[in-house]
């Protein structure tokens, strides 16, 4: 497996493109359009909150097909909350991008991210598909990365090749989020190319299972949102052999090491971020309860608030761990920040203050928690609270 450029038109037979059509008042790029030359595979997860945003709902119903060709995005406005003249409007450039592409209207995903509310300037969004169709190419994947960001402060891609099936395969894909990230699937935007032929039942199996370890081990602030998704398109273009056995295994691993590299750029990115925090959890009785052990130390507000700190106050940590609903034996429990010992036996031990603060001044912030209580691990991500946070959010709508 190897690392190589090109992002979400890395894989044969992809193309993109992003642009400004209208919607931010900042003339930043705000819609996006990624395409297969032939019809994909494909498939999706989706956020898990009860109000769902009318992209969501257009794209939970296409996606049943189990087939897509081209997905339209845009950013700027959630078109969430909107009511039927907001589906309409998501149904429409859905429509509209198949027309354009001369392609089945069903075969196109919809995504949008911003404001939550507010319609979208569908007459500004139409022209700008009609432009995006003539524009798609090999080198458009980084303006379509670009075009569906936020309140990021950068692009999210990565694009991997590996041998399998007898042919040469790649994965690609570009995300967004830095804030609204919390582990209910999928707190984000993730699209995912490859020209690997895997059969859309195959496919959405292992999305699910690569999702469940990175994007919703994925913490910013606990807030679900209503617009997230990640799609996955394999349009079969690489040509390979039916992936078992060692293939489909490297396949998959793959595929997580994409999805894991974009869930931890978000969290790396997280709003007035300016430290990636890795909760790592060994030991537990169940996959379950070393999830839960993670996300809630990741996520929790004082822990976060004590690393902006630079402050090795496990105590924090401690709580979190606690109350994180898991199966938790105090005196069994010991905790690690960096290299640095602070609990042992649920007890506080006596460590260096110094070597531990010196591990909190980096960029990257290792938690260690052992449980001793069986062989299951898991792993989050999350990032420190800092106050640019409050400042992006409260002046986020205006």
């Amino acid at each position: 497996m190897k690392k190589i450029k090109g992002g979400i038109t890395a894989p044969k037979g992809f193309k993109a493109s992003g642009m400004h059509c209208g919607i931010k008042k900042s003339g930043k790029k705000d819609l996006a359009l990624i395409c297969s030359d032939v019809m994909a595979n494909a498939a999706a997860t989706f956020t898990s909150n009860k109000v769902k945003a009318a992209p969501i709902l257009v794209s939970m119903e296409h996606i049943k097909s189990g087939k897509a060709q081209a997905i339209i995005a845009n950013s700027g406005c959630a078109n969430a909350c909107t009511g039927s003249d907001g589906l309409e409007d998501a149904q429409i450039m859905a429509k509209a991008t198949a027309s354009a592409l001369n392609i089945n209207g069903e075969n196109v995903l919809v995504a949008s991210t911003g404001s939550i509310g507010s319609k979208l300037p569908l007459k500004e969004i139409l022209n700008g598909i009609r432009i995006l169709s003539k524009r798609v190419s090999v080198s458009g994947g980084g303006e379509a990365a670009d075009a569906i960001l936020t309140t990021d402060t950068r692009r999210k891609e990565i694009a991997v090749q590996i041998k399998a099936g007898g042919r040469t395969i790649t994965i690609g894909g570009i995300a967004k989020g830095a804030g609204m990230i919390a582990p209910n699937m999928a707190t984000l935007f993730s699209f995912i190319t490859t020209d690997a032929d895997v059969h859309s039942s195959n496919l959405k199996n292992y999305l699910k299972e690569s999702v469940d370890k990175s994007f919703n081990m994925t913490v910013v602030d606990r807030d679900t949102s209503t617009n997230d998704c990640v799609f996955i398109l394999a349009n079969g273009m690489a040509k390979n052999k039916a992936l078992r056995g060692k293939d489909e295994k490297e396949f998959k691993q793959a595929l997580d090491l994409v999805c894991e590299y974009l869930a931890k750029e978000i969290a790396r990115d997280g709003e007035g971020a300016t430290k990636l925090i890795e909760v790592r959890v060994a030991g537990a009785k169940s996959v379950n309860d070393a999830k839960l052990i993670a996300r809630s130390v990741a996520g929790s507000d004082l822990v976060k608030s004590a690393i902006f700190g630079e402050d090795p106050n496990f105590g924090r940590i401690m709580a979190a761990l606690g109350y994180s609903g898991a199966d938790v034996k105090q005196d069994l429990t010991s905790v690690y920040i960096g290299d640095t010992q602070v609990v042992n036996g649920g007890k506080a031990v006596f460590f260096d203050q110094k070597e531990a603060k010196k591990h909190l001044k980096g960029k990257e912030v290792l938690i260690n928690i052992i449980l001793a209580q069986g062989a299951s691990i898991a792993t989050a991500w999350g990032c420190d609270l800092t106050y640019e946070y409050v400042k992006i959010n409260a002046q986020y709508h205006t």
